[in-house]
C-alpha cells in the first residue's frame, strides 16, 4: 500500500469523474420538447444534476408551470428511453481522472462509483468510455431496491456508500464527490469525503462540509494522502 492511508475509494460518476452534463441537458430537453415545454440551456443542467434524472426533469418541468404526476411520469420514461441509447455522445472523464485511476491502481486501492444514476446508464456509459473494468463495483441509483417509503435508496442515504465500503472488502474507505447528496451519503456512512469543486456542486465546495476540497483530480491523492 505504499503507505496509503486508504483500502479503497469511491467515486460519485456525473461532476466528480465524468462531465456528462451534454448528453443529460439533451435528454432533459428532448423530454421537455415532447411536453410542449421550452428548451433549457444545455449548461443549465448542471445546476439540476445531482438527485438523479427524475429530479433533474421534475425541476425544469416546475420551473415551467410543472404538470400532474400522471402526464410527468410518461415525460420520465421517454427521457429514459432517449439517455439510454444517448448516454455517452458528449460524455468524456475529465482531466486527470484516468491518470489517478491508475495511479490508486497501482497502489493496491480498489476504486468503486457509487452514483444516483440509475446502474444499467452508469454501467452502459462506463462500458462505452473503455472505463467499466477499473472497479470493483458500479452502484446506481436503483442498485439498491427502494425503502420502506418507496423510494430507491440512493444518495444522501449512505447505504450505497456502506455496500460500496463491503464489496470493496471493507477496510479503509473514502468517498469523493460534488453534492451535498454525496457529503451526506458519506457522512451518514462514516466515511471522510473529498468535495470535487470543479464539478456540478449544488452549493459553493467549501460549504457542502467536506473533509477536504479538490480543484481538479490532479490533487486527488495529495489531499487523501492529507486526510
Amino acid at each position: 500500500m505504499n503507505g496509503f492511508p486508504f483500502d479503497a475509494i469511491g467515486f460519485d460518476l456525473d461532476g466528480t469523474l465524468l462531465d456528462t452534463h451534454q448528453d443529460l441537458g439533451a435528454a432533459v430537453n428532448h423530454a421537455l420538447g415532447l411536453g410542449g415545454f421550452d428548451p433549457v440551456p444545455v449548461d443549465s443542467s448542471k445546476d439540476l444534476i445531482g438527485g438523479g434524472a427524475k429530479i433533474m426533469l421534475a425541476r425544469a418541468v416546475d420551473a415551467q408551470g410543472g404538470l400532474p404526476a400522471e402526464d410527468f411520469r410518461p415525460l420520465y420514461k421517454q427521457m429514459l428511453a432517449f439517455y439510454a441509447e444517448n448516454n455517452a455522445v458528449h460524455s468524456r472523464p475529465y482531466p486527470g481522472a484516468l491518470q489517478a485511476l491508475d495511479a490508486l491502481d497501482a497502489m493496491g486501492v480498489k476504486a468503486a462509483v457509487v452514483t444516483n444514476k440509475f446502474e444499467e446508464f452508469a454501467t452502459s456509459i462506463l462500458t462505452q468510455l473503455g472505463l467499466a473494468d477499473r472497479f470493483v463495483t458500479i452502484i446506481g441509483g436503483n442498485s439498491m431496491g427502494k425503502g420502506p417509503d418507496g423510494r430507491y435508496l440512493a444518495k444522501p442515504s449512505p447505504a450505497p456508500v456502506v455496500e460500496a465500503r463491503t464489496r470493496c472488502g471493507g477496510g479503509r474507505f473514502a468517498f469523493v464527490g460534488d453534492s451535498s447528496y454525496d457529503v451526506a451519503a458519506a457522512k451518514g456512512a462514516d466515511v471522510p469525503v473529498l468535495v470535487a469543486a470543479y464539478g456540478y456542486c449544488d452549493k459553493p465546495p467549501h460549504e457542502l462540509g467536506g473533509d477536504a476540497v479538490i480543484d481538479s483530480l490532479d490533487g486527488l491523492i495529495p489531499a487523501l494522502e492529507g486526510l
